[in-house]
Parts: structure tokens; C-alpha cells; sequence
């Protein structure tokens, strides 16, 4: 249902480092940045494996509160994730690990990015 999902965050720069981390464990990276001459000197990118699915921009008010959940391949993808974000400088948000009370083969892991912003990678394949 959703294409794309887009956050604004405080600092480009930081916020790129963690998400390149994060987003490259799930196989992801930024795909495409806007130009900023369109964009009024905002930097914008988006991340994907194939086209731009999330995108992070320097234009407009970031902050806490938002939830993005990233789908992983494997349960090794999300553990992969979260050391990622981990250590990119993201804040332990809940573990790698199964959250039945989900579903029974719900397998998430929990970071707040730079933003305070709560993170997710989930996979929902059995083990």
C-alpha cells in the first residue's frame, strides 16, 4: 500500500551516516538524491534496494515519534540491521528477537536513529 515514506532530520550529515549503516545491513542503500537546486538547498535522499522507498531530508522539522519499519529477508538481516544502527550511534530500542504477541513468527529489532525517530527492521518468515 505505502511507496515511499519520507522523514526530516536535524543533521543531514549524521542522520546519513546512520542510515547508510542501518539501511545497508537490510541490502539498501541510497538510491537517488534530489538535486538541490529543486529542492531550495534542502538535501533529500532516498534509500531502497531497487528504487527509492525512504527518504530523509534536511527540510523541515524533524523529531521523535515517528515509526518506520524496514522489512528484512531473515531474521540474520534484522540482527545485522540492528548492530548496524547500532553502531551508527542509534539508541536500543528492543533487541533482536520474537514478538509473539505479533504473531508467531514476528521477528523485530528496535533503534531510535539520531532524531529519536523508532527504527525497526521486522521479518516475518518462520525460522
Amino acid at each position: 500500500m505505502i511507496d515511499h515514506i519520507g522523514i526530516c532530520v536535524k543533521d543531514y550529515a549524521a542522520s546519513k551516516r546512520f542510515y547508510d549503516a542501518a539501511m545497508g545491513a537490510l541490502g539498501a542503500s541510497m538510491v537517488m538524491t534530489v538535486p538541490e537546486e529543486f529542492t531550495g538547498g534542502a538535501k533529500i535522499g532516498g534509500y531502497g534496494r531497487d528504487k527509492p522507498d525512504f527518504w530523509i531530508s534536511s527540510n523541515g522539522e524533524p523529531g521523535p515519534g515517528r515509526h518506520v519499519a524496514f522489512s528484512a529477508r531473515s531474521r540474520a538481516e534484522v540482527d545485522a540491521f540492528y548492530r548496524a544502527a547500532m553502531g551508527a550511534g542509534g539508541r536500543d530500542n528492543g533487541g533482536p528477537g520474537l514478538r509473539p504477541h505479533y504473531h508467531e513468527n514476528y521477528y523485530g529489532a528496535f533503534v531510535f536513529d539520531p532524531d529519536g525517530n523508532n527504527v525497526e527492521a521486522v521479518c516475518h518468515a518462520p525460522a
